[in-house]
């Protein structure tokens, strides 16, 4: 019996389809499962600028001070791991160079603590494992994987609701490119405060229920477009107190009109979405495209010799005697 196909064609064959096979698990089964929020997430984020805040010793609002805001991010990886949700326990700390260092963040400035909670895979928040505070949005700590050029809603801790985000083009952080988005959150009362009469204007009042009003002067966040990371953000956060029912700001308690990412913490943000973006482009581009075209040009040669191996076995063997009448 002739052989139709040799070894060579049906390993070549083999081989083609393998790869054909491996890049369409690439595209749609591996790189799914790598673009997902960690749980064992540990970084620190902090912010810097100039502005004013009220000093309580000196019962004033004192100008010109360095401002400190530190955002420490720590993944609890057995909640995560039990309901299957990156659960992050995020520290906030505001602090004036008379604050700092501090032994204790209760002695800041200002201090938060939040836990948020998301899906790993969309990046949308999810009410579960004590979450504080209930936030809603496509974006805080860090934006969905494959950013698109729109708008998003960003939640605005301080105010408590979200902002909108406009696309704003291309911007580069240590000579990384990033996608732009900006905006602003215009006077908004957040709250009451308890306060003296007298730092609201109402000196014949001990004690008043002052209201609490924030805006900013501007956000602006720098995204890698594959990851969702922050490389860079930058916040002018405005709190003030008015007296009950008033239209005007009685006493700021912080105006800054510009916060952002430390050069230390632009480099941190930049090197990880370098290496994050790297290892989704790997799988999900150039390991799918190089398997794509060496299986098809393997499967394609190893097609055409077991073609011709087919027809030489179909064919007369002029090596044997023909019989003829």
């Amino acid at each position: 019996m002739r052989r139709t196909a040799s070894p060579l064609s049906l390993t070549l064959l083999g081989i083609g389809t393998f790869l054909l096979v491996l890049a369409a698990m690439l595209v749609w089964y591996v790189e799914p499962r790598a673009a997902v929020n960690p749980i064992d997430i540990d970084t620190t984020a902090v912010y810097q600028g100039t502005g004013s805040y009220f000093d309580q010793d000196q019962i004033r609002t004192v100008p010109d001070q360095r401002i400190t805001v530190t955002q420490q991010v720590r993944g609890n990886v057995a909640d995560s791991e039990k309901s299957g949700d990156a659960v992050w326990d995020v520290t906030t700390t505001v602090d004036t160079d008379k604050s700092l260092p501090a032994a204790d963040p209760h002695d800041a400035l200002e201090f938060f603590f939040n836990r948020w909670v998301t899906d790993r895979k969309t990046n949308q928040p999810v009410h579960c494992c004590k979450e504080n505070p209930y936030f809603e949005g496509d974006a805080y700590l860090k934006f969905p994987f494959d950013v698109h050029k729109r708008s998003y809603t960003w939640w605005d801790n301080s105010l408590g609701d979200t902002v909108v985000l406009h696309y704003g083009g291309t911007k580069k952080v240590q000579g990384y490119t990033g996608y732009r988005f900006t905006g602003t959150v215009a006077p908004t009362k957040i709250g009451t405060r308890l306060v003296p009469g007298a730092i609201v204007g109402r000196k014949n009042t001990p004690q008043v229920l002052a209201e609490e009003w924030y805006s900013n002067h501007g956000i602006e966040l720098v995204v890698d477009q594959r990851t969702g990371r922050v490389l860079y953000a930058q916040v002018g956060p405005r709190r003030t107190l008015r007296a009950p029912g008033a239209t005007k700001d009685a006493v700021v308690l912080l105006d800054a009109r510009k916060l952002g990412f430390t050069t230390g913490t632009q480099q941190t943000q930049v090197k990880l979405a370098k290496k994050e973006s790297g290892q989704l482009r790997l799988v999900g581009e150039t390991l799918p495209i190089g398997a794509a075209v060496a299986g098809f040009v393997l499967a394609a040669v190893g097609a055409v010799l077991v073609v011709r191996g087919r027809r030489r076995s179909d064919s007369p063997d002029s090596s044997q005697p023909q019989l003829t009448m």
